[in-house]
């Protein structure tokens, strides 16, 4: 065994093992994997191997396809062994319209990524579909490519093209303890001696907490139990077989929670079943490692009926066998995939409910991201610091029940989930309740998305939301008179120290304000030249910065600023989100209300900041508006918020002054053409792609991703 390599990966289920095959295609062959059981073990090797393209996020959508091209073709060719794929195609059925909305709106992110995908009428469904009963169906979504793949045999593919380009595997080799030297280099503590990297990732599946654990990380990760299925041989499908019949589509019917697939003469049925069982929680027996749980078919009967109906001929056959093993569940049922947060070159590629499905993609995800210091796609929807501190035991446990249950539910637009909230409030939280908000949640904070008269949700829809006129009106309102807004939400960040300056100037594209009081806007780059973050910089002093970034952005920026800081001799950074809160008041009556609330004159132009006095309380005043009407962010230590609130609410009362919430400012921030980090400022585009050319500032400057930009 080695006692040194650039990368040790823990884990060797399909994700790892695929992160050790595509690193070997990108150059990278001193890497090593090392496996406390077999390959596989976990949840690997009983996985139905479903393949499929069908995703609500373009990246996810090609992380899938990704692996479908690498099991279908690439491994054969490469290695010249089976993956046993079968390019089965898939189908999608429904009896609902908000379904066949959902496969529209699927179907025209394909066509964005570059990916046909068909609506079939009920007739259409039948002949590709015999076996299936079309009775109340309104039709369906084909998926043409997908397919089904052995997960033993595609693992073991991708295992023997990474041995042939010079990596190394240690089965049987269990890792007993992580740390990080003072020299940045890992010790990887395994059963047969330590092996010192460069760079480690936890790649354990379903052990990933207990490495996580090893690592100094909390990965909010919840083992679910999974049953499927296998039939004795049907009839009508070996019929089908001796005509000579192509291999039946794997099949979904969303509504009734199930999917069917052949399997050689035989079919297996997975149920998801809404009343999820989790397993394990608080960690997985060390023993445990190819073994499945005991069959209980109980609460998955009634789904298997429903399937019977659907497919008749499935209720002609006895029962093989039932498989009943852990999946892994995130908090959104995305994988986590990056930087682990906090730490120097260690990764993540774990938490996917969708192992087999993703992991070929994964993988190369992870590897390009690992070799080019950048994702190769936009990162946000799998990133692995998108949950932070407040995804504690209940919360994950919360909502990884929450997510098997809704594993075929309709994602709606604007959707916001309940399970786990609320995590994070604010002191004004029951003011705005009172006022009618309602309530969406950005990186645990609950933060008003608008305002109804009865603070009632409206209805999720593919159409006109029921919320339109509600954040009309107060659009209007911030147009015509002023509104208020809770902002607190935003990550906010101080940068002290003698070299505080050296540190902003050198940060991101844009140069840093140079007068104390001046307000400047900063995107990082990633080393491709994309944006990585976006920062409000405030000069409070010559040695002293406050940063304002995105609320899903906490931890990701954090790291940006960590690392960063890491280059300077004498700079300290501090995390100020949770001391302090922001209320944006903004409209052309702005002025007029503040003053009545502050002896301050209010004299100070566009982009620009000043201590003062509000309501008796200091705050930190930056004049500037996200929704292109005259405004003020007021920054506040958090226990004074509601005491600013009050304030302004009171003295705003003869001026119009209304609350307004995030889908408001989010509709005036287009209008004024403001763009926004997530949205249209991502990994995948420049500074100058997104038209903000006019903050970038790269003659005699040097910054992260200025070369690539600039080709």
């Amino acid at each position: 065994m080695k006692t040194h390599a650039r990368v040790v990966i823990i884990g060797g289920g399909v994700m790892g093992v695929s992160l050790l095959y595509h690193l070997t295609k990108r150059g990278w062959s001193d890497v090593v994997l090392v496996e406390k059981n077999e390959l596989t073990a976990g949840s690997t090797w009983h996985a139905a191997g479903l393949c499929t393209h069908f995703a609500h996020n373009a990246t996810i959508m090609e992380m899938r396809a990704t692996s479908v091209r690498l099991y279908k073709d690439i491994l054969k060719q490469e290695t010249g062994l089976e993956t046993g794929f079968h390019p089965s195609g898939a189908l999608r059925v429904t009896r609902s319209q908000d379904r066949m909305n959902e496969f529209r709106h699927v179907q025209g992110l394909g066509r964005f990524v570059g990916y046909d995908l068909h609506i079939l009428s009920p007739g259409e469904l039948k002949e590709l579909y015999p076996l299936c009963e079309t009775d109340g169906l309104l039709g369906a979504i084909y998926e043409p490519q997908d397919g089904h793949v052995d997960p033993t045999l595609a693992t073991n593919a991708m295992a023997a093209g990474a041995k042939s380009r010079g990596a190394e595997i240690y089965r049987h080799n269990e890792v007993l303890d992580v740390e990080q030297a003072e020299n940045g280099e890992w010790l990887v503590k395994t059963k047969n001696g330590t092996i010192t990297a460069e760079h480690i990732v936890n790649a354990a599946g379903t052990w990933c907490r207990e490495i996580g654990t090893m690592m100094g990380v909390d990965l909010p990760v919840v083992p679910m139990l999974h049953q499927y299925v296998v039939t004795d041989a049907v009839d009508a499908v070996q019929e089908r077989i001796d005509a000579g019949e192509p291999e039946l589509a794997i099949i979904r019917d969303p509504e009734e929670s199930w999917y069917v697939r052949q399997e050689r003469n035989s079919m297996i049925i997975g149920p998801y079943e809404k009343k999820a069982t989790p397993w394990s929680i608080d960690g997985v027996p060390p023993e445990f490692g190819m073994e499945l749980l005991p069959p209980n078919l109980d609460p998955i009967e009634h789904i298997m009926m429903m399937a019977m109906e659907r497919i008749p001929a499935l209720a002609t056959a006895g029962i093989k066998t039932v498989v009943n093993g852990p999946i892994t569940f995130t908090p959104d049922a995305n994988p986590l995939i990056g930087p682990a947060t906090g730490l120097n070159n260690a990764w993540l590629l774990t938490g996917s409910s969708m192992g087999v499905m993703e992991g070929g993609g994964a993988g190369s995800f992870l590897a390009n991201w690992m070799v080019d210091n950048a994702p190769p796609m936009d990162p946000l929807a799998i990133d692995s610091r998108r949950f932070g501190p407040f995804a504690g035991r209940q919360y994950r446990l919360d909502k990884a029940i929450e997510c098997f249950g809704l594993q075929f539910g309709v994602h709606y637009p604007f959707e916001e989930r309940e399970a786990a909230r609320p995590q994070r409030l604010t002191p004004i939280y029951d003011d705005q309740k009172a006022a009618g908000a309602v309530f969406g949640c950005a990186y645990g904070w609950e933060r008003p998305n608008y305002f109804t008269n009865d603070g009632k949700e409206a209805a999720l829809t593919f159409g006109k939301p029921g919320w339109f006129d509600a954040v009309k009106q107060e659009c209007l309102a911030v147009r015509d008179k002023v509104g208020l807004c809770d902002l607190s939400a935003f990550s906010k960040f101080e940068v002290k120290g003698p070299d505080a300056t050296a540190f902003v100037e050198t940060l991101g594209a844009n140069k840093p304000p140079k007068k104390i009081g001046r307000i400047g806007l900063i995107h990082v780059l990633y080393p491709s030249g994309g944006v990585c973050s976006e920062f409000t910089v405030t000069r409070l002093a010559e040695d002293h910065y406050y940063l304002v970034c995105a609320a899903m952005a906490e931890r990701i920026d954090g790291d940006v600023l960590r690392k960063h800081a890491a280059s300077f001799t004498d700079v300290e950074v501090t995390n100020k989100t949770e001391k302090l809160g922001i209320l944006g008041l903004m409209g052309p009556n702005a002025r007029k209300v503040l003053s009545k609330v502050t002896d301050d004159a209010l004299e100070f132009r566009w982009l620009n900041a000043k201590e003062t006095r509000v309501a008796g309380v200091t705050v930190r005043a930056l004049r500037l508006s996200y929704v292109g009407e005259l405004g003020w962010e007021l920054h506040v230590p958090l226990q004074k918020l509601k005491v600013i609130f009050d304030a302004l609410m009171e003295a705003g009362s003869d001026d119009g002054i209304s609350l307004f919430g995030a889908y408001a400012m989010n509709a005036m921030r287009l209008e004024k053409g403001y763009p926004a980090i997530g949205a249209d400022l991502t990994s995948e585009r420049t500074p100058s792609e997104t038209g903000v050319a006019a903050l970038v500032k790269a003659e005699g400057r040097q910054f992260v991703g200025r070369e690539a930009m600039m080709a």
